[in-house]
């Protein structure tokens, strides 16, 4: 499954920075839903919180005393804010953590003469965009190319990486900076209802960057793919509300997305008829039940999602900046195996991926 195509240059991600806010809200969030589910209910939701396979969330919305976001004098107490006020705290707080990520880039890799900027996010608006504020308080060229990937969901981070990767094969000496991030925190919901509180359970707020180039080291950007599953448009939603986004991740995703990798064709478009197990694997951590899912279509070992739960564990699902956190593990941790697939869902219900291969 070679993911290289002759005659053009191959992109190559260099280095991946991270960057969480410094409040853990996971331990706060379950004490505070778990009071508002149904008493009939309160054992579900507590398993399923159990069985998440999360141990930490981190949110920006960090009270001056260091309480939660749901405790009192937090963002949540009392009425819940609406749409205008979480887009003012998105518009202060997204650009922050971005650049965080890219200062944690830029220990690792050479972060001169960057050409292009792209900038994935789903969970916040503002204009000038995200990409321009960014840019602005790097001190990029003015006539640095920007391109901004809104509201396209966990999926993000791929489209993002797939254009840096056409944007290299087009112009070999362009340096691509690829920032992804993301404040899912900033989008709770006042609700009782045991879905949407298993929903928000999975969700927390990252930033992450990528220099992407045609240097041969790290880890290569080859073949994309895209699909969108049929009938299943409904399954991931993200609707605009008064009082934020709001989520809907219906039960039935992962046996879907087992369901679509378990189909022949399917699964050799995304493995590019490889042997699964020979491959190494970027899969979006969109929940430890989606995972489960990977791995049992696939008949993956185990350890084959390690990075993948690893930063479920660590941080939830960060929507598009989830899978850089996964890809920034493997490079931290080269794969024995020389080739791999980068994999994420989102709404549609799409899929969206790339062909990897770890550079010599």
């Amino acid at each position: 499954m070679s993911p290289v195509s002759s005659g053009h240059p191959t992109a190559h991600i260099q280095a991946i920075g991270t960057a969480v806010p410094a409040q853990d809200v996971h331990a706060a969030f379950i004490d505070w839903a778990a009071e508002r589910v149904e008493p009939r209910v309160r054992p579900v939701f507590a398993r399923m919180a159990a069985r998440a396979g999360i141990a930490h969330r981190w949110s920006v919305l960090s009270a001056a005393d260091g309480a939660s976001p749901v405790a009192p004098g937090g963002f949540y107490a009392g009425e819940h804010p609406g749409t205008a006020a979480r887009m003012e705290t998105y518009a202060r707080e997204a650009p922050v953590l971005a650049l965080a990520a890219v200062a944690d880039l830029a220990t690792r890799a050479d972060l001169s003469g960057i050409t292009h900027l792209v900038v994935a996010s789903c969970t916040g608006f503002v204009a000038p965009g995200i990409d321009q504020i960014i840019a602005a308080r790097l001190g990029l060229s003015p006539d640095t190319e920007r391109l901004l990937i809104g509201f396209m969901g966990c999926y993000a981070a791929v489209v993002a990486l797939r254009s840096a990767r056409h944007i290299v094969r087009s112009d070999p000496a362009a340096r691509v900076l690829v920032v992804t991030v993301e404040l899912s925190s900033l989008h709770l919901q006042d609700t009782t209802a045991l879905e949407p509180l298993l929903a928000m359970l999975q969700f927390g707020d990252g930033a992450a960057a990528a220099l992407v180039s045609a240097e041969p080291q790290g880890i290569a950007l080859g073949r994309p793919f895209a699909a969108t599953l049929p009938d299943s448009a409904a399954l991931i939603r993200w609707t605009i509300t008064d009082t934020g986004f709001a989520m809907h991740l219906d039960g039935a995703v992962p046996a879907r997305i087992g369901a679509a990798l378990g189909d022949a064709d399917f699964a050799a478009a995304v493995t590019g008829s490889a042997d699964p197990a020979s491959l190494f694997w970027a899969v979006h951590a969109g929940g430890r039940s989606i995972l489960d899912a990977v791995q049992q279509a696939l008949a993956l070992p185990r350890e084959a999602l390690g990075a993948s739960r690893a930063v479920l564990a660590d941080n939830g699902n960060m929507s598009s900046a989830t899978l850089m956190f996964v890809l920034a593990r493997l490079l931290a941790d080269p794969p024995r195996q020389a080739e791999g697939v980068a994999l994420a869902f989102g709404p549609g219900l799409a899929a969206e991926g790339l062909a990897l291969r770890r550079a010599a």
